[in-house]
């Protein structure tokens, strides 16, 4: 069996070595005579040959820009998170208590390091900040908050009702001086049984939230500190914080007070950790410097720089932002000077004012007309004001100065302040134009600062006053325009007194129904047209110059104040990547 086996074994196996050795020979045969002896005619067909090369180059070359191309359309640059954001801003930086805060490079940084009750949101209105709820009673003399759940200070300890008073007690002391003061006089606050925060006002204010965009501060630090100390107290140097970043270091450029200042993200801010891993003020001691910096890329941006450099720095890597801010430039008459406490005399000068003039040369600023801002009023009618009319405004003129000789030879005092966008160039066009009208005029510019306030702004030593006044979210005007503000540290500017305009802005202060309150600030711009105290120039905007390789502020949102740009510093960028998106 076994050699049957064997001997059909080498059978098979010879027969597969005869069928290899043919199949190898056929094989040879078969190269040389269809690739071998065809060689020597290559010459006669090479074009042919080349022309396959080349096509099916081609095709694989096509092939792998498809395959490229599929790859990118489906592929997108967008901002990850990252990267160091800084802003060049003007003036000194003497503390980081947001309750002391003066010059803008303090302001910016109140803003980037602590949150506040309140704050204005994307819309241009007062919406919520550290507070999870606010609503009023039906009379509006009594404000409900509640704090949001689980709130952090940077020191991870927890923000609470007893940081809200402390705050609210400190900026009320008589013992420091702070701007926030005013938005609380006549308030007391405590917390109820259900851990709420209750706010008692002394008369009814249907704006109160607005004055809740305060600054809160940590009473676990600062309880036992004594107001008068708490400027010179370690806090002002090194901060905990509640907003976007904490403090990292400082750094002091030369001796005259320029200074950096190193941020970090707060990975315990209400709103979430920011996408920048850092941001950096750079407070710069004058314009220049910031526009140096800006043209030569050492910071990212600023907010500080009057559009009026837009062309210095009009170079492919920098944008323009033009934004604009509930701030609006007024010309106010001093309704008690001895010139122009007389009504038809103010009437006249605005009717002979060529406001298309005046306006000449602005850069994107809006022109404004009115105290109050469409957007801060619902549907009222604004009420006309007469049109430029030079001859009927020259000859009042004449008549009142044969009623009153002493005008013919009486010189308006003009004043304003250095450096402010274009409150100096506007004071002088008003003067040119009132000496067309048969007027005499002089132009003071004094520099902002402590000194204005204390000769020129408090005393009203003016007749005419250029000069720039926040408008707020709210259409409240009272401060402005009630009677118990003029006078030494009120901020009725005109000195206007009209008893009827008292009630009128009380009144729609403490009305709680929108369609009412609009209906009397109606009547309030009756008056105010009527009367006379001061006439619009233009509502300021917000030139923000920035590198265009980042993410700021969208452009979309409706800014209140210059630091409203912040709204959104949670989504703020400057480092990108690459993503594939789903097909």
């Amino acid at each position: 069996m076994n050699k049957n086996l064997k001997k059909s074994g080498r059978k098979i196996f010879k027969k597969i070595s005869l069928f290899s050795k043919r199949v190898h020979r056929d094989g040879q045969e078969h190269i040389k005579e269809n690739l071998i002896d065809h060689i020597s005619h290559i010459k006669d067909v090479r074009l042919y040959i080349l022309e396959w090369v080349l096509l099916v180059t081609a095709i694989i070359l096509l092939s792998i820009t498809q395959a490229y191309w599929y790859l990118n359309s489906f592929a997108v640059e967008t901002y990850t998170s990252g990267g160091t954001y800084t802003e060049a801003t003007l003036g000194k930086i003497n503390s980081f208590n947001p309750l002391f805060a003066s010059t803008s490079s303090e302001e910016t940084l109140s803003r980037l390091l602590f949150a506040t009750l309140s704050a204005n949101d994307y819309s241009g209105h007062t919406g919520l900040g550290l507070a999870e709820t606010i609503h009023a009673n039906d009379t509006g003399d009594v404000w409900t908050v509640k704090l949001r759940e689980g709130l952090k200070w940077s020191d991870d300890q927890p923000i609470t009702n007893a940081d809200v008073l402390y705050t609210v007690k400190t900026i009320q002391s008589t013992r420091i001086k702070t701007s926030f003061a005013a938005k609380l006089v006549g308030v007391t606050a405590v917390e109820n049984e259900q851990g709420e925060l209750i706010f008692t006002l002394s008369s009814p204010n249907a704006f109160f939230e607005g004055s809740l965009d305060i600054p809160i501060l940590p009473s676990h630090l600062l309880a036992d500190v004594s107001p008068e100390l708490l400027l010179e107290n370690k806090f002002s140097n090194r901060p905990v914080t509640s907003g976007a970043f904490t403090v990292n270091a400082t750094q002091n450029i030369g001796t005259e007070g320029e200074k950096i200042v190193y941020l970090t993200a707060n990975s315990k801010y209400y709103k979430g950790t920011p996408m920048l891993d850092s941001f950096s003020i750079h407070a710069f001691n004058n314009l220049n410097d910031i526009k140096n910096a800006i043209r030569s890329g050492t910071v990212t941006a600023t907010a500080d720089l009057p559009s009026k450099f837009a062309q210095e720095l009009s170079t492919g890597n920098i944008n323009e932002y033009q934004n604009s801010v509930n701030y609006g430039v007024f010309a106010f008459f001093n309704t008690e000077s001895p010139i122009l406490k007389d009504k038809s005399l103010r009437q006249a000068i605005r009717l002979g004012l060529n406001f298309n003039n005046l306006r000449t040369g602005l850069s994107g600023e809006l022109p404004l007309d009115y105290p109050l801002l469409e957007s801060q009023v619902g549907s009222i009618t604004f009420p006309s004001i007469p049109k430029t009319d030079v001859t009927t405004a020259k000859a009042e003129i004449e008549r009142l100065k044969v009623a009153t000789p002493d005008l013919a030879s009486a010189k308006i005092n003009i004043v304003t302040i250095k450096g402010n966008g274009y409150l100096e160039e506007f004071a002088n066009r008003i003067a040119s134009q009132l000496e067309g009208l048969g007027l005499h005029a002089s132009v003071t510019a004094h520099e902002s600062n402590k000194d204005f306030t204390l000769n020129i702004l408090r005393p009203r030593t003016y007749d005419l006053l250029i000069y720039e006044i926040g408008l707020g979210a709210d259409p409240d005007v009272l401060a402005y325009y009630h009677s118990l503000e003029a006078a030494e540290g009120g901020h009725n500017l005109s000195n206007y007194r009209n008893q009827v305009v008292n009630d009128l802005l009380l009144s729609a202060r403490s009305t709680m129904d929108s369609n009412l309150r609009a209906a009397k600030y109606q009547k309030f711009l009756e008056r105010w047209v009527e009367d006379v105290p001061a006439v619009g120039l233009y509502q300021t905007t917000l030139p923000y110059f920035v590198n265009r390789n980042v993410r700021a502020f969208s452009q979309e949102n409706r800014l209140v104040t210059s630091t409203d740009r912040f709204i959104d510093i949670e989504n703020w960028a400057t480092k990108k990547t690459v993503k594939n998106r789903t097909p």
